[in-house]
């Protein structure tokens, strides 16, 4: 008799008894948390780095449309030194993110075609520093009759007046792995008028450095 009741108390008391739960419960949770921790640590680094390359865009763009020397009364000439100096500073504030090897930047002015052909806007000159494989659609001499940029919002120039654009692309580096990032391929442009007269001519070159030709 006893063979058979001492079983079936051992059972019941099994049932009964809370010891062990919260691990157990634990154990089935742990997964699940350290999956939603991992992912919401990438999506925030991700978006972090995003917001940086796109504010390394912008200020691209808008110290572009600065650069040049001359006085008051004359169209501002550019240099290649200015042009290598504007990518270094760019290299610079991108900082820990190692830009020109995991990216490139393409630095083009768009400017009005009066060659009477029929087309409005052409690359006059472009630009490049970085290993990153990003080619840019627009090349020196491309023409649109649109403008430069994405469909809708493109970037035009007016007479004597061009207009900068910068292409910035980045590979994502992941802090877990590449399933858990939107996506690792980062592309971000920005535009801007150029502020004063510009000589449309050519880029200097007096200081005979190495342009950052792409």
């Amino acid at each position: 008799m006893h063979l058979i009741q001492y079983p079936a108390r051992l059972f019941r008391r099994l049932l009964a008894a809370r010891d062990g739960v919260a691990m157990v419960e634990l154990a089935f949770s742990l997964p699940i948390l350290m999956l939603m921790a991992l992912t919401g640590s990438e999506l925030c680094n991700f978006i972090t780095v995003r917001m940086r390359i796109s504010q390394l865009a912008l200020h691209l763009a808008d110290n572009s449309s600065r650069i040049g020397s001359g006085d008051l009364l004359a169209a501002k000439q550019i240099t290649e030194t200015d042009i290598n100096d504007l990518l270094t500073g760019a290299g610079l504030q991108a900082g820990g993110l190692d830009l020109y090897n995991r990216g490139r930047v393409v630095v083009s002015s768009v400017e009005r075609n009066d060659s009477g052909n029929g087309n409005v806007y052409k690359i006059g000159w472009r630009r490049c520093r970085g290993t990153g494989t990003y080619t840019s659609q627009y090349n020196n001499g491309v023409v649109s009759n649109n403008g430069v940029g994405k469909s809708g919002n493109e970037v035009i120039a007016l007479p004597d007046n061009p207009a900068m654009y910068i292409e910035v692309y980045y590979r994502y580096r992941p802090l877990v792995g590449t399933s858990f990032a939107p996506q690792i391929d980062i592309v971000e442009t920005a535009s801007m008028v150029v502020r004063d007269r510009r000589d449309l001519t050519r880029i200097y070159n007096p200081d005979n450095v190495t342009a950052s030709s792409c």
